[in-house]
């Protein structure tokens, strides 16, 4: 038999087809391009609302690793309702097809559930600013010099070198030491026998001094604080003072301020105790006391 092709009919099909789903297929298509676009710009914009000191090369990063997340979501999300409609334009049954992504889904949610929560706290704490590289923290547990800061994993290198992995779904609470400005607490003993108001005026000139000094001046924001005497101890009452410095100086600034004050002290023989120990050998009922026999070493030797 001879075969007969009905080309007038194939094309009335295809014309058929243009005007009925062809060209709603292509308005999918336009406005998909259009929804990317849009994404595109949208992500950007939220970022410039959050973080807006783009002059910064850290936060500029952080942007950039936030709009890139949102510009991902997003961009997804348009492609993968765009591609639904597209199926159904073509006559294709696109509820078992859903079904099927939704099961998937589920699974993939359910074995990637960490992942997922990792990479949401991560853009929380990237959003939020709570942590950044250079800075000192203390998280999960664990604290150091931020090195990397990722959506999912900060990493920090702590005193000793050691680097430490966090992922940011097991941090609960952020410790920040070094943000925008750090202070050090000091707990100055001295001896109960000593003028209160005179060790007060021997820390402010140790810190005026270490002030003024041109290796610490541009570290140090104010002038030393000194809260009062803060509580009676065992062995010494506790002076409570603090330093405003430049993030993470603190710590350097503190141990020259220390060396300062224990030399300042020698020069005035302010005592800075030790703890002492009182012994009490009792006392019987008839109101005599038991024998508290005492011999020095030296007796002792020659014994």
């Amino acid at each position: 038999m001879p075969f007969n092709i009905d080309f007038q009919h194939i094309a009335q099909m295809a014309i058929d087809w243009v005007v009925s789903s062809g060209f709603s297929i292509l308005i999918i298509v336009v406005l998909a391009f259009i929804g990317l676009k849009v994404a595109r710009l949208l992500a950007t914009r939220m970022m410039s609302v959050f973080l807006h000191r783009q002059d910064d090369m850290e936060v500029k990063k952080r942007a950039e690793t936030l709009g890139s997340l949102i510009r991902y979501v997003l961009s997804v999300s348009i492609l993968g309702v765009a591609v639904v409609m597209i199926l159904g334009e073509c006559g294709v049954e696109i509820g078992p097809i859903l079904a099927a992504a939704g099961v998937l889904g589920l699974a993939v949610g359910f074995g990637a559930q960490s992942l997922v929560k990792d990479v949401l706290a991560g853009f929380f704490i990237l959003l939020d600013d709570q942590i950044r590289v250079g800075d000192v923290v203390n998280v999960a547990g664990k604290g150091g010099l931020v090195e990397r800061v990722t959506l999912r994993l900060i990493i920090l290198r702590d005193l000793a070198g050691n680097v430490h992995y966090v992922p940011c779904g097991q941090i609960s609470v952020v410790t920040n030491m070094t943000k925008d400005y750090s202070q050090y607490v000091f707990d100055i003993g001295v001896a109960y026998r000593e003028n209160v108001d005179e060790v007060f005026g021997v820390i402010k000139e140790v810190g005026a001094d270490l002030r003024g000094d041109k290796n610490f001046k541009d570290d140090i924001l104010d002038d030393i604080e000194i809260l009062g005497l803060d509580q009676f101890a065992d062995s010494a009452v506790i002076i409570k003072a603090r330093f405003k410095t430049r993030p993470i100086k603190q710590w350097g600034v503190a141990r020259e301020f220390n060396r300062r004050l224990k030399i300042a002290f020698d020069a005035r023989n302010i005592e800075i105790p030790f703890p002492h120990v009182t012994l009490y050998p009792g006392q019987d009922k008839d109101g005599t006391a038991p024998a508290l026999h005492v011999s020095r070493l030296e007796d002792s030797a020659a014994a």
